[in-house]
């Protein structure tokens, strides 16, 4: 099986897709106190946004079993 093969469902997907605006939001609200934490923020937040837009998790593709 592929590495980047799709293994998320609907529900998934939106969860992910959620998660990523609010860390982008996040992270965008905290530029002024620290760079560093934007960007960690906004970094996490787009490769969440990733896996909601090709259906992919990747604590999935390496094995590891979750609940959504």
């Amino acid at each position: 099986m592929q590495f980047f093969a799709p293994n998320l469902d609907r529900k998934g997907r939106i969860i992910r897709g959620v998660l990523g605006v609010l860390l982008v939001a996040a992270g965008l609200s905290v530029h002024g106190y620290s760079v560093w934490v934007c960007l960690a923020l906004v970094l996490s937040g787009g490769f969440s946004l990733f896996q909601a837009a090709r259906g992919w998790c990747f604590a999935r593709a390496c094995g590891i079993k979750t609940k959504v």
